[in-house]
C-alpha cells in the first residue's frame, strides 16, 4: 500500500491513537514506579526499584505469556479492552489508596494490564490492514515511542505543578487508558460495519 493511501485510511489513524495511548499507559506508570515506591514506602532506591519497576515488568511479561498460551480461545480486541479497564483500576488503586503497600499493588496491576496493549495493537493492525506493509509498522512504532515519551512527561509535569505529588500526575494520566478504550470501541464499530457491508 502506498504511503499516501495508507495515510488516508481512517483505520490507520485509529491504530496510531491506540499505539500512542498504549505506550503512554505503560510508561507513565513504569517510569515513575520506583519514585512512587520510594516516596510512599520511604525505602532506598534499590528497594524501590525492586518493589516498583521490577514487579511491574514481571507482571507485564506474565500477561503476554498468558495471552500467547490462550490466544486461540480469547478475542484479542476484547482482551485489550479488558486490559484497558484493568489499567484504569490499577491507576485508581495507586492514586486513591491511603496505604502505600496497597498503592504498589495498583502499580503491579497496571503492569499486568498493559502487557498486551502494544503487541496487541500491532496484531490487530496487521489483520485489519494486511497491505499496510513496513511503512505502517514503522509509523506505528513511532507512535508507540511518542506515547512512551508523552506518558512519563505528563505525569512528571502535572506532579511538579502539585509539589511533586505523583498521585496527581497518575490521576491525569488516566486519560491514556480511557482514550485507548475509546479507540477500541471505534475499532469495533468500524470493523462491524465492514463485515456487514461485505456480507
Amino acid at each position: 500500500m502506498p504511503i499516501s493511501v495508507l495515510l488516508g485510511e481512517k483505520l490507520f489513524w485509529l491504530f496510531v491513537l491506540l499505539m500512542v495511548t498504549a505506550g503512554a499507559s505503560e510508561q507513565a506508570m513504569s517510569q515513575w514506579a520506583s519514585a512512587f515506591a520510594e516516596a510512599g514506602l520511604k525505602v532506598s532506591k534499590i528497594i524501590g526499584d525492586l518493589a516498583g519497576p521490577t514487579l511491574f515488568a514481571v507482571l507485564m511479561g506474565s500477561a503476554r505469556v498468558f495471552y500467547a498460551k490462550f490466544s486461540e480461545k480469547i478475542s484479542l480486541p476484547k482482551f485489550m479492552a479488558g486490559s484497558g479497564v484493568l489499567c484504569i483500576m490499577g491507576y485508581l488503586l495507586a492514586i486513591l489508596s491511603p496505604n502505600p503497600s496497597v498503592g504498589l499493588i495498583g502499580v503491579a496491576i497496571t503492569g499486568l494490564s498493559v502487557g498486551i496493549l502494544w503487541p496487541g495493537t500491532f496484531s490487530i493492525a496487521s489483520k485489519a490492514m494486511p497491505r499496510g506493509g513496513t511503512a505502517m509498522f514503522g509509523f506505528l512504532a513511532l507512535a508507540g515511542d511518542l506515547g512512551c515519551f508523552a506518558g512519563p512527561t505528563v505525569v512528571g509535569t502535572v506532579s511538579g505543578a502539585f509539589n511533586d505529588d505523583l498521585k496527581k500526575g497518575f490521576l491525569f494520566a488516566i486519560i491514556f487508558p480511557i482514550l485507548l478504550l475509546t479507540g477500541l470501541s471505534i475499532y469495533k464499530k468500524l470493523t462491524y460495519k465492514k463485515v456487514v457491508f461485505e456480507v
